[in-house]
């Protein structure tokens, strides 16, 4: 900028109409350019305030909310930063299939610079993990995740006008004694590594000399605790692994494995439909795999985990060789800090408003598992939707005057098209139960069931990614938006929202159980299970990889499965 500034007051004696190009040298071996004309100069300086102006955006995760924000987002106007502890982006929904070497744990990773070298290294990459948010003074602070014993400090700051925090969840333990020491997880690609080297250790302690058939039985137990889709998924990968591989290197004990799932609640799969809940049920009492419903996990030991039936009452342990706990998510530390500082202390989940904005912080945004979707309640606002829509100020709200605000109250308020279909509605209208004309308190009772449809979204990648994909739009948008705003109407003041709030879409869900079989939950109450519909599962599953690199890696693992089986050493 001070360049530009000296070229333009030093030459300002020569005519409007010449041209001049002046070549500098530097010390440093570059070349630096300045052309003077009637026609570029404004052009020149218009793209250096640009650069000057770009705003800074830092991105917490690697994660798929993360990832989609960032393949969609057009850095034009942004000098972007991403911190992350892992250096990749995983494909978490094949996590349970690396346990057991179903697919390598290389074919669902892909390196973060990869992702973003599509924008010609404008974006930057800082493998390190967020320890502090200061919202207040617009820092994050940061800590190096390289371990080795390398020069330079570990500890750095980096400034934003925007943050979008995308850091994932952690493991729920419910504070259970033992978990955390004796339990295996499986929400990192470590993870499912790790749980792979287990099994295999499980069975060479089991085949060892001079060992009971109980001791061989014990090491040979592995529990799942969580009926959930990643417990479910494991389980059924697991017996698919020891049935059509490792039987047949370990034949001694090929009798002595057993699985066991344990449910607190009273079915597996209790958010899915209830059809695939039962088909899972008898898939796996078909298979010989235990499922402990109504069951909650007191402890863990080394040695056995004990629990408390809930129809009974009674306590049992039972003993194991491996644990995997799979029930739920919790909030990471640096959100819970940052949640305590913006008033949101009390809540287990940090809150945004329906445009993935943090309520309490104007610059900051959240996506994925670590934020949930705090929707504003209809009842909050509807004195001020019965005086935006009373334009005669009657005291009375005719039909005609309601059909005017309906689209806005459709997009500001989603509960009420569930409502709607939840009462086999076909209008908004049908709520005044064709009365012409209703008061204040008429308008209240038409809509005060309204807000018993508003339900959290799941914590899955599917809507993580969703959320991205938005929240890079509106990024894209947002200079357009001030002047073009395309949201709903303000009730409680005059003009638009900038963008509609975001809309969650669901395109279905699957459950791999076992045997080349699957279960899925598609739009519209159709629900699919068999054969059929696992290879549904892996054409779905291979085009939604991130590259082209892991699409052939994970299908060509799927080949090397059925042709070869699956790979039982632990490398």
């Amino acid at each position: 900028m001070r360049l530009a500034s000296y070229l333009n007051t030093a030459f300002n004696g020569f005519p409007a109409s010449s041209k001049l190009l002046i070549v500098f040298s530097l010390s440093g071996g570059g070349l630096v350019a300045y052309s003077e004309s009637q026609s570029n100069s404004a052009t020149n300086k218009t793209e250096i305030e640009q650069l000057v102006k770009k705003k800074k955006v830092v991105v917490l995760g690697t994660g798929w909310a993360s990832t989609s924000f960032l393949k969609d987002l057009d850095i034009s106007s942004y000098d972007v930063q991403v911190v992350s502890p892992r250096n990749y982006f995983a494909f978490t929904p094949l996590l349970p299939s690396v346990t057991c070497g179903t697919v390598e744990a290389r074919s669902i990773v892909e390196p973060v610079r990869n992702i973003i070298q599509k924008k010609n290294g404008e974006i930057k990459f800082w493998e390190a993990e967020c320890t502090k948010i200061d919202a207040a003074n617009k820092k994050v602070f940061c800590r190096s995740a390289i371990d080795a014993n390398l020069v330079g400090k570990n500890d750095f700051c980096l400034e934003f006008d925007y943050l979008v925090v995308a850091t994932g969840a952690g493991v729920n333990t419910f504070n259970t004694p033992g978990v955390m020491e004796y339990c295996h997880f499986l929400k990192e690609v470590e993870d499912a590594q790790k749980i792979r080297t287990s099994v295999i250790d499980c069975f060479e302690k089991a085949i060892l000399p001079e060992l009971t058939d109980e001791e061989r039985r014990t090491n040979l137990h592995f529990v799942i605790v969580g009926g959930g889709p990643t417990g479910v998924e494991f389980a059924a990968e697991l017996h698919d692994f020891v049935h059509e591989d490792l039987v047949k290197l370990y034949p001694v004990v090929k009798d002595l494995v057993k699985i066991t799932v344990i449910q607190s609640g009273d079915h597996i799969l209790n958010t899915y439909d209830c059809r695939i809940s039962d088909f899972a049920e008898q898939k796996f009492a078909r298979d010989g795999i235990d499922v402990r419903t109504g069951c909650r996990v007191l402890s863990v030991t080394d040695k056995e985990v004990s629990m408390k039936v809930k129809s009974s009452g009674e306590n049992v342990s039972i003993p194991h060789g491996m644990v995997v706990w799979s029930t739920g998510v919790s909030t990471r530390p640096v959100v819970k800090d940052f949640m305590d500082q913006i008033g949101q202390g009390k809540r287990k989940v940090l809150a945004t408003d329906e445009w993935l904005r943090v309520k309490g912080c104007e610059d900051v945004y959240a996506i994925g598992d670590c934020a949930t979707i705090d929707q504003r309640r209809i009842m909050e606002d509807i004195g001020a939707i019965f005086n935006a829509a009373d334009k005669d100020k009657s005291g009375t709200l005719t039909v005609e005057e309601f059909q005017d605000i309906i689209d806005d109250i459709l997009i500001r308020y989603p509960q009420v098209d569930l409502h709607l279909i939840d009462k086999k509605l076909s209008r908004v209208t049908d709520l005044l139960n064709d009365k012409k004309e209703v008061d204040i308190e008429g308008f209240k009772l038409a809509l005060s069931q309204v807000d018993l449809q508003m339900k959290s979204l799941p914590a899955t990648a599917q809507v993580a990614a969703q959320q991205g994909t938005y929240l890079s739009s509106c990024f894209n948008k947002r200079e357009l938006a001030k002047t073009l705003p395309e949201g709903p109407r303000r009730f409680k003041s005059s003009g638009r929202h900038a963008f509609l709030p975001f809309r969650y879409k669901h395109f279905g869900s699957f459950a791999p159980l076992g045997g080349e079989q699957a279960a899925a939950e598609l739009p519209g109450d159709w629900v699919s299970v068999g054969r059929s519909t696992q290879w549904l599962w892996y054409s779905v599953y291979a085009s939604k990889q991130v590259s082209w690199r892991t699409r052939v890696l994970v299908v060509s693992d799927w080949t090397r499965r059925f042709i070869f089986g699956r790979d039982s050493s632990r490398i």
